[in-house]
């Protein structure tokens, strides 16, 4: 028998890396791809998932990604995830998207895009795996869990409820 997993706390896996958004990031409105932003964000949310659980984790889901305002070819893009649910095997992670211009230091950076990842933590033969608990810390962590939760609900209620009708 293995044994138990130690629940780990928000900050344990919390990254924050940046990118200047460059031309072949572009549309033909010179605004940076949603899908390259949405790549951006996996990939934040995939680091995170693999600190949390010591190991690979696939995207399962992307629950929600909402596009807040449009990024331009050399902005500074940063993106900043973290866990905000943790399961058996599945994590939930919060990915917030940030541009600042990037030759304007004295701008603030803007709030751009947010979305919500499900990665399931995976073992050598590709076999779902246990997860870390989390551990909330502050108030914005706890609600962050429970938003998540809420999300988790929706999400296995939509499912079962797609299921019974194709039963039918």
């Amino acid at each position: 028998m293995s044994e138990p997993l130690t629940a780990r706390p928000v900050s344990f896996s919390r990254v924050s890396p940046a990118i200047v958004a460059s031309s072949t990031n572009a549309n033909v409105l010179g605004n940076v791809h949603g899908g390259d932003i949405m790549k951006l964000a996996d990939s934040t949310a995939g680091a995170v998932a693999f600190r949390h659980s010591d190991g690979p984790a696939v995207t399962a889901a992307m629950d929600e990604m909402t596009f807040l305002r449009p990024v331009h070819v050399g902005d500074i893009i940063r993106t900043y995830a973290e866990v905000n649910w943790a399961g058996r095997s599945s994590m939930e992670i919060g990915v917030r998207v940030e541009a600042q211009p990037f030759g304007n230091a004295t701008d603030e950076p803007v709030h751009v895009a947010s979305a919500y990842f499900v990665f399931v933590a995976i073992d050598e033969s590709g076999e779902s795996r246990p997860v870390p608990g989390l551990i909330t810390e502050t108030p914005t962590e706890v609600r962050r869990q429970r938003e998540a939760e809420i999300r988790r609900a929706h999400r296995l209620a939509r499912k079962m409820e797609i299921d019974r009708g194709r039963d039918e």
